[in-house]
């Protein structure tokens, strides 16, 4: 799924949380904002690998939770948020399309790798890839209700990112064909730049 849906699942799961405990919501909506876009950093490096520990943010989860609830403060709370929202991060990208460049074309199952099992889990597909109109349909369901209970900066940053969305869900392919293309005529230029150097 596309980051913007991640990020808007991200604080809706916290919201609840947030509303029933005030004080704590800045941190714990921060923490999960963090959370649910931290694994795809990983998009520099190995993508849905180097960040993404679909078993392994759920096990840490339990005892961050834990110690949250018993320890309450901003920082344990925030920690909290944060490792649950990258486990929920995980799972949905495994209910979406491969991590693929062009993931309509289907050519790879491979969703996330679970470093656990030390294989790939298959993708599911409910959502085809990041950026369908059935991701931005997630993408507004969780961020439509953030406009009316969050106020503030986090509402500003749930209308902007939907607005994200929405932009991105209009352009998904032909980003990819322009990325491609761009990728193509810099693979070309370093092809002619090695065979000038060797001439």
């Amino acid at each position: 799924m596309m980051l913007p849906t991640h990020a808007l699942v991200g604080l809706a799961l916290a919201t609840p949380v947030a509303v029933a405990r005030p004080s704590l919501a800045t941190p714990l909506l921060a923490g999960a904002l963090a959370g649910s876009v931290l694994p795809d950093l990983d998009v520099v490096a190995r993508h849905r690998r180097t960040l993404h520990y679909p078993t392994g943010y759920v096990v840490a989860a339990v005892p961050i939770a834990a110690v949250a609830v018993v320890a309450t403060s901003p920082a344990t709370v925030a920690l909290a948020a944060g490792t649950v929202a990258a486990a929920v991060h995980c799972r949905m990208d495994r209910y979406g399309g491969s991590y693929e460049f062009r993931p309509w074309e289907r050519k790879s199952d491979r969703a996330v790798y679970d470093h656990v099992r030390g294989r790939w889990r298959r993708a599911k597909r409910w959502t085809r890839y990041d950026g369908a109109p059935e991701d931005l349909l997630v993408a507004i369901a969780a961020g439509l209700p953030l406009l009316v209970v969050l106020d503030g900066p986090f509402r500003q940053l749930a209308a902007g990112t939907l607005a994200i969305a929405v932009v991105y869900t209009a352009f998904r392919r032909r980003l990819s064909d322009l990325a491609g293309g761009a990728f193509r005529r810099m693979r070309d230029g370093a092809k002619r730049l090695r065979v000038g150097c060797q001439r």
